[in-house]
């Protein structure tokens, strides 16, 4: 290290730093611990496929913190 960032590196406290850590290990595994997704992702799929008659259907996953999300856009005929 030189001179510059031993006087302008902020220090985290060690309880910081395991906080940090704890917080990306739960996010890491509620992105990994949702067993339903894909089945679910398929069924919608399916249903979609029934009643419609979609040109295009994308489907995205996203995960953070605090919840996951299904995101589900369906380019329709006219």
């Amino acid at each position: 290290m030189n001179l510059w960032e031993n006087i302008f590196k902020s220090k985290k406290s060690s309880a910081q730093e395991a906080k940090d850590r704890l917080t990306l290990i739960l996010a890491h595994e509620r992105a990994i611990n949702v067993p339903y997704m894909e089945a679910m992702k398929q069924e919608i799929l399916e249903v979609i496929k029934k009643y419609t008659k979609a040109q295009k259907i994308d489907i995205k996953t996203d995960s953070n913190q605090d919840f996951n999300t299904l995101e589900v856009e369906i380019l329709l005929q006219k």
